[in-house]
């Protein structure tokens, strides 16, 4: 230590700038395949996520023309109109309902299903695909399963109620339950998905600790508590933050089981359907734009705090 402080003080009486020496070849050669590699990611994230915000911000200040031409400054009148407007409050209501059944139950299921298919049974490989077979099909496809499941007359759910003497019911057009049954679709759809991501992060917890709580005692159950979450915490969180960042934009699932002139519209328009309906039934494209930059606002306030949440239950290894 005392002759690395001396070399560090002989260095120093020399004037040698350490920030100023130039890296090696090598070094350079190193920096220029980990940009090279990176560069396909950040050019992504540039063009299809950097630039379309401060188009859409700058879209924002404007009101379309006619026919969608020749755009006019208006500054912050669409801003002014959509906080007065009770029904852009209304879908930030029902995006915020929406995510609050969906992510919990998203989670919790994935995570009971990933605790199951990472252990020992017969067939687990096959499990995991179907589960994971919704994720990867075309959610046109899914949602007109559903619809017709949901059939108020001829639907399969409404068929197995009536054997056990119930009586149909409105799945779609009761505002007191479409929202309930497009959530059923969301977590349906999604939970393959999550118990894929914590399958891979309880994969990575270390036989060890098991094994060592085993020979303390411990019956699974509190090993499911006292190891398995707190290890798997940091997957966990990750799917807590893109599932509610994927319900908040929640839309076509809505757009194909509820039109407009539906009853239960008001009860279940989510903030990226009101955006759709302003920016391409309406043609106004500026008061469209205000409404995305108020849920981009939502979901980076929700974003902000999880970060500042995870520092107290979240452990990284």
């Amino acid at each position: 230590m005392a002759e690395n402080l001396l070399k560090g003080d002989g260095a120093m009486s020399k004037g040698i700038d350490f920030n100023k020496v130039k890296p090696s070849k090598r070094t350079l050669n190193e920096w220029m395949w980990a940009y090279a590699l990176v560069a396909p990611t950040i050019i992504g994230l540039i063009i299809l996520n950097i630039i379309p915000i401060f188009q859409t911000l700058y879209l924002s200040f404007f009101k379309s023309g006619d026919f969608g031409k020749g755009n006019v400054f208006v500054g912050l009148e669409n801003y002014s109109k959509m906080i007065s407007d009770p029904q852009v409050w209304n879908a930030v209501g029902n995006t915020l309902k929406y995510t609050i059944i969906v992510v919990p139950a998203t989670v919790a299921i994935a995570m009971i299903l990933a605790v199951l298919l990472n252990s020992k049974i017969k067939g687990k490989g096959v499990y995991r695909t179907i589960y994971f077979i919704p994720m990867v099909a075309a959610p046109a496809a899914i949602t007109m399963v559903w619809k017709w499941l949901y059939n108020n007359q001829f639907g399969l759910i409404n068929h197995i109620l009536s054997k056990f003497g119930l009586g149909p019911v409105n799945w779609i057009d009761d505002p007191k339950v479409a929202l309930i049954s497009i959530a059923i679709i969301g977590i349906w759809s999604t939970v393959g998905y999550s118990m894929v991501l914590l399958i891979a992060g309880l994969q990575e917890i270390p036989k060890d600790y098991y094994e060592a709580s085993s020979i303390d005692g411990a019956t699974p159950v509190r090993q499911f508590f006292n190891v398995t979450l707190p290890l798997v915490s940091p997957t966990l969180f990750f799917v807590m933050v893109t599932s509610i960042i994927q319900a908040m934009q929640v839309f076509d699932v809505i757009y194909m089981m509820i039109d407009v002139t539906s009853p239960a519209y008001d009860k279940t328009v989510s903030l990226v359907y009101l955006f759709y309906n302003n920016s391409f039934k309406y043609a106004d494209k500026g008061y469209g734009s205000a409404i995305v930059m108020l849920l981009l606002a939502i979901i980076m306030i929700i974003t902000v705090l999880q970060m500042k949440a995870q520092k107290k239950w979240v452990n990284y290894m």
